[in-house]
């Protein structure tokens, strides 16, 4: 924060994005400050509560505070299409379906025998009807009654996302477990990468040899085939491995969806990683899709997978949001 500090916020200010900076030492050498960013969810007791693109809310203390100041909403990202979170939200969901679920007001409830937080998280895209404490009861039971642990899917970083019921989840004891980026970016030049398509098998199913290199579960049930062949437009690709190998190279899955062609489950063998297969994978369904009239591209990936990131980097994938998995205590 430049110029002379004041603080331009007040209670009626909960719901925008600030920036605040707050007395975290008063000691020989002299004060230190620290500075947040993010969304003011809470004001009460002396007590603020800013919600920044991790989703971890930030507790001030009014005491502490010695400025703070209403900020614009962050730029949309210019590397990628532009897309809204009320847009590119429920693509996702589409991608990657559950075996049951249950609407909740604007909440919908889902679950896959446990395979993958995604597929069996509450999705909050609106209100869910009741007050808050009831919700989350509902919630809590109807995981119970599946033998599942509850989990909420919330995202920040969006206009439009959630930041104010993460700090509502904290408040409720949810802690959270595992954070990943939404990335988008433009589709043709995915399309236009130089590689050997040639090797890429494309099919509409999946098939034993494909899930003898997916890494997510051991022996697939049915319910893991139901997720992932459940979306509108389902497309999975293998690349052979060498004579005698059980297993592909490489594999990869596409869900196209309108103008989105979102990629999922894209592994390479260990011993023939570094040499373009993933690449070659991602460049082979994304043609794929443009061939049925796609021109944008969405991922999810852990905020911890820097391999990954890194590859999504150089084809110019850019993060939209955050989304964070908070778990019932």
């Amino acid at each position: 924060m430049g110029g002379r500090l004041e603080v331009r916020i007040a209670p009626a200010d909960v719901g925008k994005r600030v920036s605040v900076r707050r007395l975290t030492e008063d000691g020989p050498q002299g004060p230190k400050f620290t500075d947040t960013v993010g969304v003011l969810t809470s004001w009460n007791a002396g007590v603020l509560s800013v919600t920044p693109k991790s989703g971890e809310s930030v507790r001030i203390a009014e005491s502490a505070l010695v400025a703070g100041k209403i900020v614009p909403a962050a730029p949309a990202r210019r590397r990628g299409p532009a897309a809204s979170f009320a847009e590119l939200a429920p693509v996702c969901a589409r991608a990657w379906q559950p075996v049951e679920s249950e609407a909740l007001g604007d909440w919908l409830l889902r679950a896959a025998g446990g395979f993958t937080r995604r597929a069996n998280s509450v999705l909050p895209l609106g209100d869910p009807g009741v007050p808050l404490d009831a919700a989350l009861g509902r919630v809590r039971q109807w995981y119970a009654d599946r033998g599942l642990p509850a989990y909420i899917q919330t995202a920040t970083g969006a206009e439009g996302a959630q930041e104010e019921l993460c700090a509502a989840l904290e408040d409720h004891g949810w802690h959270r477990e595992v954070t990943a980026e939404v990335r988008i970016a433009a589709l043709a030049p995915i399309g236009d990468l130089a590689a050997e398509v040639s090797r890429v098998r494309l099919s509409r199913a999946v098939d034993e040899a494909w899930f003898a290199r997916y890494q997510r579960v051991g022996t697939p049930g049915p319910e893991v085939a139901q997720v992932l062949g459940g979306g509108p437009s389902v497309w999975f690709a293998t690349v052979p491995g060498e004579a005698g190998d059980r297993a592909p190279a490489a594999i990869g899955r596409c869900v196209v969806d309108g103008r989105w062609a979102g990629f999922m489950a894209v592994e390479v063998a260990p011993e023939h990683r570094r040499r373009g297969l993933a690449t070659t994978v991602m460049t082979a369904l994304a043609r794929q899709a443009m061939d049925e009239g796609a021109s944008a591209a969405c991922l999810q990936v852990e905020a911890d997978n820097d391999g990954a990131r890194g590859l999504y980097d150089g084809m110019g994938f850019a993060t939209h949001h955050l989304y964070h998995h908070f778990r019932a205590a």
